[in-house]
């Protein structure tokens, strides 16, 4: 993802000017007209049409991607993306909080008439459009932490009525703190001990989100499953607002598999971990200091976090002068002609989330989240790493050194356009990228 495209951050000097008063160019173009009403006889009103701004863009793909396995419908998001202001996040959260509103308030309706598959289907696409929602709500925004757990209840409630999946709310031992997690036995399971997958995902994804792109696959194919969380991501964000992202995710790693190897029907010789977006780096780091992961898939393998942020704005923040940092307490009372709303909320998100006072600060904090080719050649298991190819030239970097590294035999694939799963994570082809991640894991557990 790229929440920093942003070319009027890339001047330098552009604070100076904001505080002299220069105006500077808006990057959004004007909001889009409202779908006028037909006069005549046609098709229907709702038009297949994005956003303008790429992050945005992205965003919506990204729910639409959740069709394939019950988090969202093709119709109401397309019919969302007309009333939203391109690049303007309130719009967006407005918007989404809204439609998961009324689509709570159907399931409920639903379920208390009996109707359990039905209010089970509006509970789920609920839950992802209030984490949609979520996504572009300011960190420090009272409503953040309400939209995410508002995503959570719906996501139970769901899986109250889907009764061939026994959903257990877990958490994991971090400090003095208990991290959300998710814990799933495989329906066809039995008393048999079986093959377990742990799933962890990246800077914005969520549990839930997580289920529904790669837990539901998993399941299917006769999984156990496990998802979990770190300091730092949006579920620990919901009880934790001010716990920080560490690089040493392998203290979650030890309390994942503590957690699994405790459990009657965990086969010890068959856990794997997965890894999505952020997650390539967290898993990463967790295969390389806990050898009781007999299998990784990493999508894309993160190896240098810092280097790959950077690689998204076209600059390194932590090289700015100090005159020339932004603090937290700036954001606020800079104009939207010299930062877009959009990128100052994801701005304000990278130095809460890193716990650091100013975007430099925050950048230099990246520089830790490092595995070193030492910590790669400690990967021993079977390794599967996973990139797109529209997603620019250093994941792939990154990619080919996680490749050319890790000790243990390792698989690539690279996903196309003509698959319609180059982008970050594949999310416009979510059934594709299980079958390939999936496919790989039966054959090496």
């Amino acid at each position: 993802m790229n929440p920093y495209d942003n070319p009027l951050a890339r001047r330098r000097g552009f604070m100076a000017a904001a505080a002299a008063g220069l105006a500077l160019p808006l990057l959004a173009p004007p909001a889009r007209a409202a779908t006028a009403a037909p006069t005549g006889t046609e098709r229907g009103a709702t038009r297949v049409a994005g956003f303008a701004d790429a992050e945005m863009d992205f965003q919506l793909m990204r729910q639409l991607g959740a069709a394939r396995y019950g988090g969202a419908s093709v119709g109401e998001c397309f019919a969302l993306a007309q009333r939203i202001q391109n690049g303007q996040p309130a719009s967006w959260v407005n918007e989404f909080a809204a439609a998961a509103v009324r689509q709570e308030e159907d399931a409920q309706a639903r379920a208390r008439r009996g109707h359990a598959l039905s209010a089970r289907d509006q509970y789920l696409v609920a839950c992802n459009n209030y984490r949609a929602a979520e996504y572009y709500c300011g960190v420090l925004d009272p409503r953040h932490a309400a939209l995410g757990l508002k995503s959570r209840e719906c996501f139970l409630a769901a899986m109250l009525r889907t009764p061939e999946l026994a959903c257990e709310e877990a958490a994991m031992p971090f400090g003095d703190k208990l991290l959300p997690a998710y814990y799933f036995r495989a329906p066809q399971a039995g008393r048999r001990q079986g093959k377990t997958l742990i799933i962890i995902s990246g800077y914005d994804g969520t549990l839930e989100e997580t289920w529904l792109a790669y837990g539901r696959a998993a399941l299917e194919r006769g999984y156990h499953l496990l998802l979990v969380t770190g300091p730092g991501q949006m579920d620990t964000l919901r009880w934790y607002p001010g716990l920080a992202f560490v690089p040493e995710y392998e203290v979650i790693a030890r309390a994942a598999l503590d957690f699994l190897l405790a459990r009657r029907g965990t086969d010890p010789r068959r856990v794997a971990l997965m890894g999505i977006s952020y997650g390539g780096y967290f898993a990463t780091r967790m295969a390389a200091h806990e050898p009781r992961i007999r299998a990784l898939i990493a999508n894309s393998p993160i190896v240098d976090l810092h280097a790959y942020m950077v690689s998204f704005v076209g600059f390194d923040a932590a090289q700015w002068p100090d005159a020339e940092d932004i603090r937290l307490a700036d954001l606020d009372h800079i104009p939207d002609t010299a930062i877009p709303p959009q990128q100052r909320e994801m701005m304000r998100s990278l130095m809460v989330r890193m716990g650091r006072d100013s975007f430099k600060q925050a950048y230099q904090r990246l520089r830790d989240f490092r595995v070193s080719d030492a910590d790669l050649r400690n990967i021993r298991c079977p390794s599967l790493a996973l990139v797109g190819s529209g997603e620019g030239q250093e994941p792939q970097a990154q990619c080919t050194r996680f490749l050319n590294t890790v000790a243990g035999p390792v698989a690539h694939h690279l996903f196309t356009a003509e698959e319609g799963a180059d982008g970050h994570c594949q999310t416009g082809n979510l059934a594709y990228s299980a079958a390939v991640s999936m496919d790989w894991l039966d054959e090496v557990l």
